[in-house]
């Protein structure tokens, strides 16, 4: 008769095990995206190293946004295959912008932001590299902060009857870390002003002294200064001018 711990031990062994997972398989690839939006609300959201491969149309407006941490540097790659030459009949200016959560614009430090195409061209490759996020800012300061951000692809500039030409656009978003030293402080509570400068007594204040009702307040008398001088000095002198002008204006008897 088997012991109680080998029956045990037998009854682990015939359990099914998972199948181990291959050390040479990396971690999957996130999933491509095919979609873009038309305004700030319908942006899609992607990640960073997410391909991202859209079929559109000259004059369409593209969105998406990302989320970006503090020390990150956000940098973006789009590439813009054009149609034919044969169907172009004009140059193409196309532009990328990066917005903050507040809509506000960041400026790129890096990267062809609005390149031209000539008629001959048949791709074209934007970029644009942000500022490193910081944690914490001034109020007044445009530093970007943590937070989700949005990309505006367009064509600016381009004739008319090559509106509605159909294009395929590739963006890759990459977001490496910085020099997170440089960057000392957090961001504690938001940037929102003080709706409650005040606070309202709820306890009545206990006087020191008691004035006694007999004594004669002299609260109702003005308190003096210059001011008081320079209008008792300017309603004399105009008194004095206003005399004289009369006696020079007034006519005499005969």
């Amino acid at each position: 008769m088997r012991s109680l711990p080998a029956l045990i031990a037998l009854g682990f062994i015939m359990l099914p095990s998972p199948a181990l997972a291959d050390p040479s398989e990396g971690p999957k690839p996130a999933a491509g995206i095919s979609s873009a939006g038309t305004s700030f609300l319908t942006a899609v959201t992607i990640g960073a190293g997410q391909p991202v491969k859209v079929a559109a149309v000259t004059g369409d407006y593209l969105y998406w946004s990302f989320p970006a941490e503090a020390g990150q540097r956000p940098e973006l790659a789009v590439t813009v295959d054009l149609s034919e030459a044969a169907g172009r009949s004009g140059a193409q200016s196309w532009t990328v912008e990066v917005f903050d959560g507040l809509r506000r614009r960041q400026a790129c430090v890096g990267g062809e932001q609005s390149p031209v195409a000539a008629v001959s061209d048949t791709e074209l490759t934007l970029g644009c590299r942000l500022r490193q996020v910081r944690s914490w800012a001034e109020p007044w300061d445009g530093d970007p902060l943590p937070g989700t951000y949005y990309v505006r692809l367009s064509s600016t500039d381009l004739p008319e009857k090559d509106l509605g030409l159909p294009i395929d656009v590739a963006l890759n978003l990459t977001s490496p870390t910085g020099d997170t030293s440089a960057d000392q402080g957090s961001l504690a509570a938001p940037l929102v002003p003080d709706n409650r400068p005040g606070e309202v007594l709820t306890a009545a204040p206990s006087p020191t002294a008691e004035a006694d009702e007999d004594d004669i307040s002299l609260d109702w008398l003005p308190d003096f200064s210059s001011r008081w001088v320079w209008t008792a000095a300017g309603g004399v002198i105009a008194a004095i001018t206003g005399l004289i002008g009369f006696s020079w204006t007034r006519r005499r008897r005969a």
